[in-house]
């Protein structure tokens, strides 16, 4: 006996309400789309041809001479390094320190867990401000040292909120309850049980620490004095300030450097969004399911 599939046909109201979507979207994904084409176009475009405003979708005058000027830069390449040593321990800290902080919130027997919880949320909404912080970091040694980057902003609340979250919704009492009951101790339950369970969230945790690392410059302009510490985002920074830097020269070397300073300017955003472009797919399954998990549920 065979049966016919009955399609409901939608309204024109409903037809109507799709298009409007479907355009929508297509505009929002044009928006956000445009500017990466057109910064990758000007990347591979000649400096003339950027300057001019001659490159729209396609690059014009194909050259590499943009990529060529980043890459044999020494301080480049030692930003580089800087850059990846600063987001692999400083995404390590920061999620190992976010992780433990958060579990014992999330559970009900942990004493002051509230009282806790108020004095955290606290340092989001006010801080002592710069001067109190740079003064902190002096005292403690770490002025043009690695630890200025790593440590004073080594936990971010809104993390420890939606990690805590999580645990609340992800890891019920009971298992909590059978595990003591086996004789299980706290740091083996987190290691043995949480750790395996938390693979969601510890991906957006992975995602948003590696990538504040990646585009962090400020603490650095602040905390350090040696160039050879300096990480990516600092070291782009002074090239392009350097490039557009008149002085006493003439004018056609002044516009052949202007020109120059505009090719870098897109190259160098290609070469410091490289790594994120290349981490990001395969987190992003991991990052859909933990930020639903950890800030709807709860």
């Amino acid at each position: 006996m065979q049966t016919s599939r009955v399609r409901i046909r939608e309204s024109l109201g409903d037809r109507i309400f799709l298009t409007i979507v479907y355009i929508l979207l297509i505009a929002v994904l044009l928006v956000v789309l445009y500017p990466l084409i057109y910064i990758f176009s000007s990347s591979l475009s000649s400096p003339n041809a950027v300057s001019s405003g001659r490159v729209w979708l396609f690059p014009i005058d194909f050259s590499l001479v943009g990529y060529k000027a980043v890459l044999e830069n020494s301080q480049v390449l030692t930003g580089y390094g800087n850059s990846l040593f600063y987001v692999i321990a400083g995404t390590l800290i920061s999620v190992s320190l976010t992780v433990v902080l958060a579990y014992p919130l999330s559970r009900r027997s942990f004493f002051g867990r509230n009282a806790l919880m108020i004095f955290i949320v606290f340092t989001m909404l006010f801080s002592g401000g710069l001067i109190p912080m740079y003064l902190v970091v002096k005292q403690l040694g770490m002025i043009d040292t690695r630890w200025a980057l790593l440590i004073p902003q080594a936990i971010w609340v809104w993390q420890v909120i939606i990690t805590r979250t999580f645990f609340q919704s992800s890891i019920p009492d009971e298992l909590v309850e059978a595990s003591e009951m086996d004789g299980c101790s706290d740091l083996r339950f987190m290691w043995s049980i949480v750790i395996p369970l938390s693979k969601p969230i510890i991906a957006v945790l992975v995602l948003m620490y590696a990538v504040g690392q990646w585009n962090a410059y400020f603490d650095a302009l602040i905390y350090l004095k040696s160039q050879a510490l300096h990480p990516l985002q600092l070291v782009l920074r002074n090239i392009l300030i350097l490039n557009t830097a008149t002085g006493n020269m003439e004018a056609s070397e002044m516009l052949k450097r202007q020109q120059m300073a505009d090719l870098m300017k897109y190259s160098l955003i290609v070469v410091a969004s490289l790594p994120v472009l290349i981490i990001y797919p395969f987190v992003q399954r991991y990052f859909v399911q933990g930020m639903l998990i950890g800030s709807v549920k709860g």
